[in-house]
């Protein structure tokens, strides 16, 4: 049986996948919004595992399976579109779709990364947190299903969540450097004196 946690980051993938879905077959300019909700797709590999509104719980080994199965177990399209929908235009999305198709798994881990990449922090309570947006911040709500704003980005916005970076720890040079660029000379004051104190 899923962990609490583990089923909330399931059902935050299906919505990052609903919504993906929703702009390939509404057409017209949801298209446009395609590429942002593809990559962050790819990025997160929300495609590979994820848990339906209706408690079904699917995996795919395949990307290609994922586009062509109908909703809500995939995206109800075809490779043909999506190839035409990404184009040339974004190098990095290309190898995303490309690694995909190969079945490569392309997710870096967080406790290595060192950049400032909120929309890629791994989150435990999307759904929670979607829905509270829709109730408390329509706007930001609507940013999300528009594909302009992750759903960490937005909720970091409406206040419902804190803003967390990546930091390394097996590297104190680059802790350091990443806590200089963003965190506040107050705070790591407050900070270098509390790792200082004795045990």
């Amino acid at each position: 049986m899923a962990s609490a946690g583990v089923s909330d980051q399931l059902r935050g993938n299906a919505l990052i996948n609903d919504t993906l879905g929703s702009a390939l077959r509404s057409g017209g300019n949801a298209l446009g919004t395609v590429p942002v909700l593809l990559k962050r797709v790819l990025t997160e590999e929300s495609w590979r595992e994820f848990v339906t509104k209706r408690d079904e719980h699917v995996q795919h080994d395949r990307f290609a399976d994922f586009v062509t199965t109908p909703p809500l177990k995939g995206l109800g399209a075809d490779m043909a579109l999506i190839d035409r929908i990404v184009g040339t235009g974004d190098p990095d999305l290309l190898r995303l779709l490309r690694d995909a198709k190969k079945g490569k798994r392309g997710r870096p881990r967080a406790e290595t990364q060192n950049i400032d990449d909120s929309s890629r922090f791994p989150q435990d309570h999307d759904a929670d947190d979607l829905e509270r947006l829709a109730r408390l911040a329509p706007e930001e709500y609507a940013a999300v299903q528009r594909g302009e704003k992750t759903i960490n980005a937005a909720a970091i916005s409406a206040g419902i969540r804190k803003r967390r970076i990546p930091v390394r720890l097996d590297d104190p040079e680059s802790a350091a450097e990443t806590l200089r660029k963003h965190m506040p000379r107050e705070a790591r004051l407050r900070l270098a004196e509390l790792l200082t104190k004795e045990d």
